[in-house]
């Protein structure tokens, strides 16, 4: 077999198999057609067309994260400001803070500067291996404005290599106009939703359950709608109180249910039985100020498939940094190093319903790769603001 590419003479974290972070010494990565055609010790590596010495790198997946609302106008910096210097929220509110800000942001926003915006916040990410992305609607909460937010990320592809999942998240808040909100669930069911859909703009359908968003009965009837055009849910659920969000997605097959900080045993072993992911997100927790954190040990207990994601947006997390929020997660919520790694990579892609084409080092799925200046995979959860990356290969191109 003569392959395109061959990666030799590295270290190799597959995220497969029996052994600790699936490691690999002296091992190599073959590439034909953009997928991995082979992977196995140096020795044995099949001729190829063109070879790369790792020279003893380290090579993981390409790292996935897989909860992210890059798309969005402005900022909301002068908020956090005036919350640190006293401000309450009505004074925040009053001065047009808040996601009303956002909104109004991306409402005032043409396409292309949602594009040009989001393209810096996408570039960081890259630039730290990054090869596959999930970016969510809901800052336009409106038919048109959603739309456009979904556009926008769905351009993002063709302008750097990088694989983008979208979700229509219309679900997220109430419109600045609107007051009724089981009126504005049925405008996210009967218009936005099938407009997203009917357009090829939705890889999913995402929604916010919690007392200062939606009920679990209003998120229901959005799952309803999403499964009459044929997408899968997810669901931010159980973040500042348990509303049962989770267990409830997990009786629609949810691909993951986000944030999880009140989650109990009941939704735990709910998602067990669907095999929702957990989707955990320490940059909220930290820059909110929470002190309850996710349920880790009951989601060991029941096997609950871990994922960790920046959740990178301008009111609550803005966090551009896979990396750094893989250290979070083993610092704030006592994440392992090797569950941290496998939670970015083979558990995120999970997430996105990408586990048997992403996530791991193995043949047939796509040849992302993220090549390290470093020599064990714990260091990649160990530095804070360091960037050990030396090369990023998507889909077989470095």
């Amino acid at each position: 077999m003569l392959v395109d590419h061959l990666w030799t003479n590295a270290r190799l974290a597959t995220m497969a198999g029996p052994h600790a972070y699936g490691l690999l010494q002296g091992g190599a990565v073959a590439a034909k057609d953009g997928k991995i055609a082979w992977v196995g010790p140096a020795a044995d590596a099949p001729e190829a067309a063109e070879i790369t010495d790792c020279e003893g790198r380290l090579i993981t997946p390409g790292l996935v994260d897989c909860h992210t609302h890059l798309v969005y106008a402005g900022n909301r910096i002068g908020e956090w400001e005036m919350r640190l210097n006293g401000a309450s929220y009505e004074e925040l509110a009053r001065a047009g803070g808040g996601i009303v800000s956002t909104v109004k942001g991306v409402r005032g926003a043409s396409e292309e500067q949602l594009v040009s915006e989001t393209l810096p916040r996408l570039d960081g990410l890259i630039g730290e291996g990054v090869t596959t992305i999930e970016i969510k609607s809901g800052y336009g909460l409106s038919t048109e404005d959603e739309a456009k937010m979904l556009k926008a990320a769905r351009q993002l592809p063709g302008q750097r290599d990088i694989t983008v999942k979208t979700s229509f998240l219309g679900a997220h808040a109430m419109p600045p106009e609107q007051s009724d909100k089981d009126a504005y669930i049925e405008d996210v069911c009967q218009n936005q939703l099938p407009h997203a859909a009917e357009q090829g703009l939705a890889d999913a359908v995402d929604g916010f359950c919690e007392g200062i968003a939606f009920s679990a009965e209003q998120m229901e009837r959005v799952f309803k709608a999403a499964a009459e055009h044929g997408l899968p849910v997810k669901l931010h659920a159980e973040q500042l109180s348990n509303l049962g969000g989770a267990a409830m997605a997990a009786k629609y097959g949810a691909l993951s249910a986000d944030h999880l900080e009140y989650l109990d045993e009941a939704g735990v072993m709910a998602m067990a039985e669907a095999g929702t992911v957990a989707v955990l997100l320490p940059g909220a927790f930290y820059f909110i100020k929470e002190t309850q954190a996710p349920p880790v040990a009951l989601l060991r207990k029941h096997q609950v498939p871990i994922a960790v994601a920046t959740d990178c947006n301008p009111g609550s997390s803005p966090l551009n940094s896979l990396l750094m929020t893989m250290n979070m997660t083993c610092t704030l919520f006592e994440l392992t190093p090797e569950e941290a790694l496998a939670g970015a990579t083979r558990e995120g892609a999970r997430a996105l319903g990408l586990h048997d084409e992403a996530g791991t080092l193995e043949v047939g799925k796509w040849c992302d790769l993220a090549i390290w200046n470093v020599e064990e995979p714990a260091a990649l959860a160990y530095a804070m603001g360091f960037n050990p990356l030396h090369s990023r290969v998507w889909h077989g191109h470095v």
